[in-house]
């Protein structure tokens, strides 16, 4: 089954790497097919940036994606620019410090303080883990172990404990905030 997922915010906040973890746990950890696709604004930091995910059970026929089902917002511009192209009934997650969601907006929102979390871990640099942790944690369309093994096995050694506090600090979030 086809599954288009966006994650946007702005540059160094760390989405394309999100995006790029994402694909691998899809791909390499689960056996799925899977491709990445990169959007930069023309700032080279700061300016909004995105990274999109396509998964599929068979070949991905097209890799671009149009009709986010799953859409992770980590900044307000990302929000005003990418949120058109949330599918009807996909799943919207947001930095809650750092989004404002239009008084319409009627999507299945999940907020989380994801920067607030990673403060408090010591290093805001894991504020797009957090996030993934709790992408997972609220959807799961892969498992917590693929997800894990893949932020494991891209972040460098010395950080890995940081992240896999991170990682389960969003997933934990994640899974309270959907019941």
């Amino acid at each position: 089954m086809r599954q288009e997922i966006r994650i946007a915010g702005f540059g160094g906040q760390g989405i394309i790497l999100s995006a790029v973890i994402t694909g691998k746990a899809a791909a390499i950890y689960e056996g799925k097919e899977a491709t990445v696709m990169e959007n930069y604004g023309p700032e080279a930091r700061g300016g909004a940036c995105s990274g999109t995910i396509v998964i599929d059970d068979t070949k991905v026929d097209y890799p671009y994606c149009t009709h986010a089902d799953i859409m992770a917002i980590m900044s307000k511009a990302s929000y005003t620019r990418f949120r058109p192209d949330l599918k009807e009934g996909g799943v919207l997650l947001i930095e809650e410090d750092l989004v404002d969601l239009d008084k319409d907006d009627n999507a299945l929102v999940y907020k989380i303080p994801a920067t607030r979390f990673a403060e408090e871990l010591g290093n805001k640099i894991v504020t797009n883990i957090i996030m993934l942790g709790f992408m997972i944690g609220v959807t799961e369309f892969v498992s917590y172990e693929s997800m894990k093994s893949a932020i494991l096995g891209t972040v460098k050694a010395r950080f890995r404990e940081l992240n896999d506090k991170a990682y389960n600090r969003g997933f934990e979030y994640g899974q309270l905030a959907k019941r």
